[in-house]
């Protein structure tokens, strides 16, 4: 029977490609499912919404690059600690964003005053920006579309940002007998 310990210690062991593979997957994951809710859903992102997706368009490659380098080249450990830190750190921007409009959403504090939506191209005279206006969806920063066990998009994000952070920092920061 396998001891908790020992689990423990053959993570420690293998952490860089496993936390890197789980990075990138969560990346994937949350883009995705984003893009699901509002293909497929129906929600319309906001401008918050969108800056938020940005930290995982980013993230993903990053992580996918420290997979490959803890795999293919394992000498590289400490280019690939610096790339969970780096995945880390956009996590930690993504969450902070996802957690300025959480709190908007809730009444903490005033969300941005340009979080409209988008007024989709230019507009050459009155009547093109009257048609415009009929077929823009305008969506606000501080109304929430949908809650999940009664967290928000946002809010969510900056759970799912603070995970990934998390284990990142403790891939590319904590020593073990191997890296």
């Amino acid at each position: 029977m396998t001891r908790p310990s020992d689990l423990y210690a053959l993570a420690l062991e293998h952490r860089l490609p496993l936390v890197s593979g789980i990075c990138a997957l969560g990346s994937i994951v949350v883009v995705s499912s984003a893009w699901g809710f509002q293909l497929i859903g129906g929600y319309a992102p906001c401008e918050l919404c969108l800056e938020q997706r940005i930290p995982y368009y980013a993230g993903a490659p990053v992580a996918l690059l420290a997979l490959l380098l803890s795999l293919k080249a394992p000498n590289t450990k400490l280019f690939t600690r610096l790339l969970l830190i780096a995945f880390a750190l956009l996590m930690i921007y993504g969450g902070g964003v996802g957690g300025y409009q959480a709190g908007a959403e809730w009444g903490f504090w005033p969300g941005p005053d340009d979080c409209s939506g988008d007024v989709g191209g230019a507009v050459n005279d009155a009547a093109s920006l009257l048609s415009s206006l009929k077929t823009i969806q305008i969506v606000s920063c501080t109304d929430v579309q949908l809650r999940i066990l009664g967290l928000s998009f946002a809010g969510w994000n900056v759970v799912t940002s603070a995970g990934l952070a998390v284990i990142a920092f403790w891939a590319a920061l904590v020593r073990g007998r191997k890296a």
